[in-house]
């Protein structure tokens, strides 16, 4: 499992995160996705391989851009993954 933390410009209220979110739901499948206005990230938790290039083009049309990108193993936790 890959915990994917990208930086994404352009998320100002609690609605940007739900319409990033909703984005990377209907292209990444996914174990768990999150986003967050306030640190200007989206985090995904994953089995499938995702690069940097794929998520330009998924967010490329919608006015977002990606700012930065890391991969990292996700460790499964009591309440879930981090």
């Amino acid at each position: 499992m890959n915990k994917y933390t990208i930086g994404i410009d352009g998320m100002r209220c609690g609605m940007c995160e739900i319409h990033v979110k909703n984005v990377a739901m209907k292209a990444i499948k996914a174990k768990t996705i999150k986003a967050s206005h306030l640190k200007n990230t989206l985090t995904i938790i994953s089995e499938e391989e995702i690069t940097r290039e794929d998520l330009e083009k998924i967010y490329e049309p919608t006015g977002y851009r990606v700012l930065s990108y890391k991969k990292e193993k996700a460790v499964r936790k009591l309440f879930g993954w981090r």
